[in-house]
């Protein structure tokens, strides 16, 4: 039988080899959740990956409910196999640049939508068109979140320190042992519970190779970027949650 939460701590110090500070935007992300909709809240998971956020959502508020989406079949097989049996947790599979991915919801509007290290791989339309999405699914009063990387290309000096500061830490945590994206996914492509779902996520996507990126080659947006977006998707507020030198957490209310 499969290990699921091995497979969950594999996922999650993946992660932090790209993200050390992970953990605080999850903090903060949820937070503003419990501070808008309370410790009960209906929760949109998107993009859900291996359900990292609604992992750390139900430990701080056992009431919770959550619907995890996305489109990869090996993170969402992982995803499905970690919260097997737990009635507060569904998942789906859907892709959020279709125009009808809402329709297998279980749910017609949320307290949260809350998404980490996704939409990133999204251009420009398209993450207006979800944003659009996403104010008719939030309810009034509640609350929308992205953590992403969101770079700040008007500072290009600090960038460069940054980044410099940030390979020395990762190839310090490869001699150790850590995995990054590529050999995280050759792992799960020789392993017989998830090969098969690995040939399916191959061929949407490709198989990461060292130096390729699964999400093209566009500029990530910046955090006002985003704010502005939401505010004219029809979100009443939005501004900057959470920051560091690459990554920022934006929310939008309704």
């Amino acid at each position: 039988m499969a290990d699921w939460q091995s497979w969950q701590e594999s996922w999650d110090r993946q992660q932090e080899w790209y993200l050390p500070d992970r953990e605080e935007r999850f903090r903060v992300m949820l937070d503003m959740v419990e501070a808008v909709a309370g410790d009960r809240p209906r929760v949109l998971d998107l993009a859900c990956g291996t359900g990292s956020i609604t992992a750390r959502l139900l430990k701080r508020c056992p009431g919770a409910v959550s619907t995890g989406v996305d489109l990869d079949p090996v993170l969402l097989t992982i995803a499905r196999g970690t919260f097997a049996g737990d009635d507060r947790v569904a998942f789906v599979r859907a892709d959020l640049s279709a125009p009808d991915w809402r329709d297998a919801l279980p749910y017609d509007s949320y307290d949260a939508v809350v998404t980490a290290t996704a939409l990133h791989w999204l251009r420009e339309e398209p993450l207006r068109a979800l944003y659009g999405h996403l104010a008719e699914l939030v309810r009034p009063g509640g609350a929308f979140l992205n953590a992403d990387h969101m770079p700040d290309e008007s500072t290009p000096r600090i960038n460069a320190a940054e980044r410099a500061l940030r390979v020395a830490r990762q190839e310090r945590a490869r001699t150790a042992g850590a995995r990054d994206w590529v050999d995280w996914w050759d792992a799960v492509a020789a392993t017989p519970e998830l090969a098969g779902q690995a040939a399916e996520r191959f061929a949407l996507f490709g198989r990461p190779t060292k130096g390729s990126n699964d999400h093209g080659d566009h500029t990530a947006p910046d955090a006002r970027w985003h704010a502005e977006a939401l505010r004219a998707a029809g979100f009443a507020e939005a501004r900057t949650a959470w920051s560091s030198l690459t990554d920022a957490l934006v929310i939008a209310l309704r």
